[in-house]
C-alpha cells in the first residue's frame, strides 16, 4: 500500500526548457502509485527507483493557492500548461485530497489552456469541469494505452485502469471541446510490438474518436533501466537476454525503429490517424480569444 505524506510547494509551474507547444508543467503529487514498470520518472525527486517512487506519494497540499499566486500574477501571459508530466495527477491519491477540481477551476477563472495526461479514468469526475474549460480555451486529455491485453497490462501498469476504460474516457471526453490524444507509449520490443496488438490500438482509438495518436518506443535510462531489467527477470525472464541485447544503450537501435514504423505508419494511414498533437492546438485555439505570446506555440 502506498504511504501518503503531505509536503508544501514553492511554486506550482515549473518552466520547461526543452522544445515543446507548452512551457510549463504542473505536477501535483511526487511519486505515483500506479507502478508502470517503464516509468521514465522513477528517478526523479531523489527517489530511489519503483519501491520508492511507487510506494512514497508526496501530496503538495498547498498547491493551490500557490497555484493561483502564480495565474493570477501581472508576470502571467496564460500560456499552455502540461500537467501530469511527471506524476499522474489522476492517481488513486487523488481520490482521495481531490486536487484536480479546485486546480480546474482556477484554470477556469484565469482562462488556462492546459493538456493533462492520465492512465486513470478518475478524471471523468471532473468531466463538467473540463467540459467548461474547453469552452473558453483549449485543453487537451490524452492518455497512455501500451496493450489492451489484460495479462499483460496487470503487470507492467498493475495500478492504473484499463486500457478499455482508458478509451471509453477518452470517447466520453470526446463530447466535450477539448482534444483528445492517445500515447501509444511506450512500446515495448517482444511484448507490446506486434502488429495484432498495435492493430488493435488503433482501432480502439478511432472508435473513440481520437484527434491524434503518438506512438513512442521504450527508453531506458536512470533509474529506470536497472528497475525494468530486474522485471523483465522476474516475470519474463524468457525475454531477458534478447531485450538485454536490444538496448545495449537507452534507446532501442535505428534498425528495430525502423522495422516498427514500417509496420506502424501503414496502420495509423489504414484507420485514418494523425500524429500530429500540435495540430488540434493550432485548430483549437483559433477560435478563442487570442491570448498573449501564444504566437510561437502555434508555429511549432
Amino acid at each position: 500500500m502506498p504511504q501518503y505524506q503531505p509536503i508544501t510547494c514553492v511554486k506550482a509551474l515549473n518552466q520547461l526548457k526543452r522544445k515543446t507547444p507548452y512551457h510549463w508543467d504542473l505536477n501535483i503529487y511526487k511519486g505515483c502509485s500506479h507502478g508502470c514498470r517503464y516509468c521514465y520518472a522513477m528517478g526523479t525527486y531523489g527517489f530511489t527507483g519503483y519501491g520508492d517512487f511507487s510506494c512514497n506519494i508526496a501530496i503538495k497540499s498547498n498547491i493551490v493557492e500557490v497555484l493561483e499566486k502564480q495565474l493570477r500574477s501581472s508576470d502571467w501571459k496564460r500560456e499552455i500548461v502540461n500537467i501530469g508530466g511527471v506524476t499522474d495527477s489522476y492517481q488513486p491519491a487523488e481520490a482521495q485530497y481531490q486536487l484536480m477540481p479546485e486546480i480546474l477551476k482556477l484554470l477556469i477563472k484565469y482562462k488556462t489552456p492546459a493538456i493533462i495526461s492520465t492512465k486513470s479514468d478518475l478524471v471523468l469526475r471532473d468531466y463538467d469541469l473540463i467540459d467548461e474549460l474547453s469552452r473558453i480555451t483549449y485543453i487537451n486529455i490524452a492518455t497512455t494505452v501500451t496493450t489492451l491485453d489484460e495479462e499483460i497490462r496487470k503487470k507492467i501498469e498493475p495500478g492504473a485502469a484499463t486500457g478499455r476504460a482508458r478509451f471509453d474516457m477518452l470517447k466520453t471526453l470526446r463530447k466535450t471541446n477539448a482534444s483528445i490524444g492517445h500515447h501509444l507509449m511506450p512500446i515495448i520490443p517482444d511484448l507490446t510490438d506486434d502488429s495484432d496488438n498495435l492493430s488493435t490500438l488503433f482501432e480502439a482509438g478511432k472508435d473513440a474518436g481520437i484527434h491524434y495518436v503518438l506512438p513512442g518506443v521504450l527508453y531506458l535510462r536512470g533509474a529506470t533501466r536497472p528497475a525494468f531489467f530486474d522485471f523483465v527477470k522476474t516475470v519474463y525472464p524468457q525475454k531477458y537476454d534478447a531485450l538485454w541485447k536490444l538496448y545495449q544503450k537507452g534507446g532501442a537501435p535505428k534498425e528495430y525503429k525502423d522495422e516498427l514504423y514500417a509496420r506502424l505508419n501503414p496502420l495509423r494511414q489504414a484507420f485514418g490517424l494523425s500524429n500530429s498533437y500540435s495540430q488540434p492546438i493550432k485548430e483549437k485555439m483559433k477560435f478563442f480569444e487570442p491570448l498573449e505570446d501564444q504566437v510561437s506555440f502555434l508555429d511549432f
